[in-house]
């Protein structure tokens, strides 16, 4: 059996003159979840397009499990789920039926889905399989959308803000979801939220104007762009004075309510620490976490400077951990 992989090589796309995608080049294998990065108008839609066939590259190719999507579309998308764009099932449809027409697409098999149907209404919380799509929340219909994509059981998930719609429980459910398919499935999955890229991607891609400029690992960002400053909660009021007065690691001090203050420090984990120790003794501190995700700060330096920094090399990359 191939092992899921995802590779493009000199992956461009050019709209009336303009590079939608520019020379893109990366791989991944195995198991594991990839974030991918971007502004809007960044190329990342287009990227995911281009490697489910709904594009055609202007330069490069795209391979799923090792198959060019471009020349061999069926049999290289045979293993994929994807959602693009937020797709809509039909409207007329049960969800039930939405299910089993996006089953029969990827595979040719007519029927037989019952258990796997059960399976994932009882993963993704799924409206009354009977229901029309037409009549359902926005919500729910991305949930449809989602278990459509899994039907089947892809080894190959490319998505496409695929908690775009949800509401704060629905994301949670589909956070959980997505972070247990990682360890036998391979995801590429763009986000605008940085929270839910830290908590399921091991792997991240940045990109802008068509351009990748970072590939790494969220682990090693942690590392090189790691949190400066930190948000305390106290579980009573207490005055900016006191925070200023404890002095070095102290640095620059912000309120943020009577009870809430943001504190800068050098960023290192001992000195963090004993901070957390010196606050505490003006109070029952209720909350102490980074002010901002280290990916968030990554993300934020490679807009600003819009430069490869230090990008991977070309070459394989696995995105267990």
């Amino acid at each position: 059996m191939i092992e899921a992989s995802i590779e493009v090589r000199g992956l461009s796309k050019v709209f009336s003159g303009r590079a939608a995608l520019d020379n893109a080049t990366f791989r991944y294998e195995g198991a594991g979840a990839i974030g991918y990065l971007g502004p809007n108008g960044a190329g990342k839609t287009t990227t995911l397009k281009l490697l489910t066939g709904l594009l055609r590259p202007t330069h490069g190719t795209a391979w799923i499990d090792g198959v060019d999507v471009a020349r061999e579309r069926k049999r290289a998308l045979a293993g994929v789920g994807a959602i693009i764009e937020s797709p809509e099932p039909y409207p007329s449809q049960t969800v039930r039926e939405a299910i089993e027409t996006a089953a029969e697409f990827r595979t040719g098999a007519a029927g037989g889905w019952e258990h796997e149907i059960a399976d994932l209404d009882a993963r993704l919380e799924l409206p009354p399989l009977s229901a029309r799509c037409g009549r359902l929340s926005k919500g729910q219909r991305q949930r449809v959308s989602i278990a459509a994509s899994l039907i089947g059981d892809p080894t190959v998930l490319i998505l496409d803000e695929p908690t775009s719609g949800l509401d704060p429980k629905e994301r949670i459910l589909i956070r959980s979801l997505l972070n247990t398919l990682k360890d036998d499935h391979l995801l590429l999955m763009s986000s605008h939220l940085m929270a839910e890229v830290t908590d399921i991607c091991a792997q991240v891609i940045f990109i802008n104007q068509g351009r990748i400029l970072l590939r790494d690992s969220v682990a090693h960002l942690a590392d090189r762009f790691r949190a400066t400053a930190i948000e305390v909660e106290f579980g009573a009021p207490v005055s900016i004075e006191q925070v200023r007065a404890l002095g070095p690691p102290v640095g620059e001090v912000a309120p943020v309510s009577d009870r809430r203050f943001r504190v800068s420090f050098d960023g290192s984990a001992g000195v963090r620490a004993e901070l957390l120790h010196r606050l505490e003794g003006l109070g029952p501190v209720l909350a102490y976490q980074s002010a901002s995700l280290e990916l968030e700060d990554a993300y934020l330096a490679l807009m600003r400077d819009d430069s490869p920094g230090a990008p991977a090399a070309p070459g394989t990359a696995r995105p267990r951990g």
